[in-house]
Formats: C-alpha cells, structure tokens, sequence
C-alpha cells in the first residue's frame, strides 16, 4: 500500500514513488509493477535513494572545523532526515526544495536551497538536484546519489549472475574504507575485469567500494543477461558501490565528495571532494537511470 505521504509520478513505461522526507525515491516499477528498488528489510537497511549533503561520507570523529570553530554532522549529512516542500507536482515530474532553518545552521551556519527534480520520460528517471548558496560569504558542500536497486532483479536471473557493467576498463585500485568509515592511505586492487565487476557478497565484506577517479560516467547493472538498467551520471567525479551482505539490494552511488581521509584535521575547505560556493552561485548534479533491454 502507498503510504499517503508519499508522491506518484508515472510515464507509460516507469511508476516513482517519492518521499518529501529527505526528497527520496522509494519505489521504481516497471510497467508490470515490478519493484526496481530496495525491499529496505530492516535486518540490513531501511533507506532506498538518500541524497547527501552537505558532505558525503564520514567525517573525523563526525565533526568538522569552519573558521575556528568545530561543528557535528553525521555521515552523509542532513538532508536525507529533512522534510522537503513539494513545489512542483504533474504526472511525470516533481520536484521538491530544502531550505535552510534552525536544525540545518545549528549545524551547517549557511543559507542555502536544495532542489531535488524528478522527471520520468518514456523509460527513463532523470535525477536532478540544484544546490543554491543564499548566503553572503563562500559556502562549502559535497553532494552525492545513493540509490539501492533489486539484487536481484526482478527479472528471474538468479542474485549470483549479477554484474555491473561499466562503460570504460577500471583497471585503478579502490579507496580503502577503513573501520571508522574514513579513507585509508593504502588503494585496493580493482576487483572489475575488464569492464565487468561481477557481484558477490564477498566484495563488500570490508564496507563500500569507492573509485576515487572512475573513468566511466556510464554503467549498466543486469542480470548478466535479458533486462537491465543502464545509468549515466556525468560530472560526478567519483563512484561507490555497497550492499551489506546477503541483502537484497546493491546502492550505486556516484558522488561529487568522499569521506574524511585517515588522519585529516584540517578545516573543511581541505576536505578532499568539498566545492565551494560563492555567494549566489549555484551547482546542478544529475544521474539518470533507464530500464533497457
């Protein structure tokens, strides 16, 4: 059952389901209403497409420093435990805006908007949010996507015939997630074969694998074979794929930030992946996710 909280957009061949909680995508079904997204079994993890901002990942000891002074924020930031305001709302798009208030510059001093828009063409889920600096001084941020998809699809492949399929050879190590949720010093080797990075519980044994630098902005996720989806996400400089094993979900997650390396202390302009932004600017990021044969 729909909650009825929850908003609906459709075309003929995509149905989403949004939440203005966080602004998050809940369900995504194909044209025979078969769920493309996450169950969210809580014996592993109750999000489904969380948007994070303002940082992405964890912080040292979750706080951060800004002109002297030391702030907390928990990994991932605060937006995703935000009531968004829908502001738009038709068959196939909606899109929904966070402003700043007191919760958000108790923790995070600025004034900002963030749009999340949803639109749905034919087979396609374009994703676009729009963060605004409001404030009169530079603003710092991260943003980044964490959708969890089916694994499996609903499709009959069985779960362990899974497999991404980028767009470009990966053959560059992975950022360690160490205990902690920091980055460590020490890159991974590539566990992707050519293009293809075949699925296993066994990957994720360690936490999340992060490509600091991918070189694909393209992937697909299927089930080795018959339906799939394909997902683009240019400009987003950086990539994390992560399940908890023996869920039933994989998130891949492109992101324009990363977590605290092992050892910063530094002010969170020097945080690696953090943009700033000048007074009145604004910063468009996007993914687009197409279900194809």
């Amino acid at each position: 059952m729909t909650d009825p909280a929850t908003i609906e957009i459709a075309s003929g061949q995509l149905s989403a389901t949004l939440n203005p909680l966080g602004a998050e995508l809940t369900h995504l079904r194909d044209a025979e209403d078969r769920e493309l997204m996450t169950d969210a079994d809580p014996a592993f993890w109750t999000g489904h497409a969380p948007l994070l901002f303002p940082i992405v990942g964890r912080l040292a000891g979750d706080r951060y420093r800004l002109d002297g002074k030391e702030y907390a924020l928990p990994q991932h930031g605060f937006a995703r435990r935000q009531p968004f305001a829908l502001i738009e709302h038709g068959k196939t798009r909606a899109v929904f805006r966070l402003t700043d208030n007191d919760a958000t510059r108790a923790v995070y001093p600025f004034a900002f908007t963030l749009d999340a828009a949803y639109s749905l063409t034919e087979a396609t889920l374009a994703i676009d949010v729009t963060a605004t600096n409001c404030d009169d001084r530079p603003m710092p941020a991260s943003f980044g996507f964490h959708p969890a998809f089916a694994w499996p699809l609903p499709f009959g492949r069985p779960r362990e015939s899974h497999r991404i399929l980028f767009a470009q050879p990966e053959p560059g190590g992975l950022a360690p997630i160490i205990p902690g949720g920091l980055i460590g010093a020490e890159p991974l080797p590539s566990p992707v074969h050519g293009r293809e990075l075949h699925l296993h519980d066994d990957l994720f044994a360690r936490d999340a694998l992060v490509w600091n630098t991918p070189a694909s902005d393209r992937l697909r996720y299927d089930g080795g074979s018959g339906p799939g989806l394909e997902l683009g996400f240019a400009g987003m400089p950086k990539l994390g794929i992560w399940t908890k094993p023996g869920a039933r979900f994989v998130c891949v997650e492109p992101w324009h930030g990363i977590a605290d390396p092992q050892g910063f202390d530094g002010e969170i302009w020097d945080k690696p992946g953090m943009l700033r932004f000048e007074p009145g600017e604004a910063r468009s990021f996007s993914m687009q996710v197409t279900l194809a044969d």
